[in-house]
């Protein structure tokens, strides 16, 4: 069996605390579960620290001092390793979802981040934040563009969608707007770059009624999933709830249309927003 991945300590801050954990950790001939005991977390979420995908908070980085006798290392290094331009209960997820291969998503309401144009992210922002500068916007824009650029790779990660069908009607920035963001996502469609299904109105109920739904795979830590509401979020790495929203996840697709019949209904709607009169 191959050993896990060797990280690049230069690529991040995390990476660089994550391949120090690891060599710490196996120089004191502790497991991961052994560590992950005497932290009162599980055993692959000290994975998912080695391997970069989770951020260590200061509390854990004190902690980790004292059992490896580090002399302060972690504590010292763990605010750069935390420093995100994301709004803190999205930041762990955004940067688990930059080295994610595979990332799939429910939609109910929203454009995901990663397929929204400049237009519909600003006028979500907008809407999020009616009494913010113009600058303010401005700074959530170009970050959430630059996640986008996870896309521009024309293979990795796999990016699969399922979006309501309330997505592509609710007129999100003006029916301009929202014309171009359904022509962007349709366009990622035909350069075969995404997977999208939409779960129509008369699907009835289903398995993700109470919100979105973010799933993500990594080549050398654990699945993660993530659940977002209004201005909080949680990263959730316990396994068999995991397993869980992938099933539900898998249950939505079944339920969704198939992705040829998704394609014609988010082209239909794009030119039902540029030539139909509002109702």
């Amino acid at each position: 069996m191959p050993g896990p991945k060797r990280l690049d300590p230069s690529s991040s801050p995390r990476a660089m605390l994550g391949a120090e954990l690891r060599h710490q950790r196996e120089k004191a001939n502790l497991s991961q579960d052994e560590l992950g005991a005497a932290l009162f977390v599980s055993g692959s979420f000290i994975g998912q620290l080695e391997a970069g995908t989770r951020r260590m908070l200061p509390e854990y980085a004190a902690r980790i001092d004292e059992i490896l006798g580090t002399d302060g290392y972690f504590t010292r290094n763990c605010e750069a390793a935390t420093k995100s331009k994301y709004p803190d209960h999205f930041a762990e997820a955004a940067e688990a979802e930059a080295i994610a291969v595979s990332i799939k998503e429910y939609a109910p309401q929203l454009i995901p981040g990663l397929l929204q144009t400049e237009a519909y992210a600003r006028a979500v922002f907008r809407a999020y934040q009616p009494t913010a500068t113009e600058s303010v916007i401005d700074e959530l824009v170009v970050a959430r563009l630059e996640r986008a650029r996870l896309l521009d790779d024309p293979t990795t990660p796999l990016m699969w969608a399922v979006l309501d069908e309330a997505v592509l009607r609710r007129a999100t920035g003006g029916r301009k707007v929202m014309a171009e963001a359904l022509q962007h996502i349709a366009a990622l469609i035909r350069r075969h770059r995404i997977i999208v299904q939409v779960l129509p109105f008369d699907a009835g109920a289903h398995a993700s009624l109470e919100g979105t739904l973010k799933l993500m795979r990594f080549p050398d830590a654990p699945p993660l999933s993530y659940l977002q509401g209004l201005g909080t979020g949680q990263l959730v790495d316990d396994p068999a709830r995991v397993a869980q929203y992938e099933l539900s996840y898998d249950l939505l697709a079944a339920s969704a249309l198939s992705p040829e019949m998704s394609l014609a209904m988010i082209e239909s709607m794009a030119e039902a927003f540029i030539h139909e009169e509002p109702r």
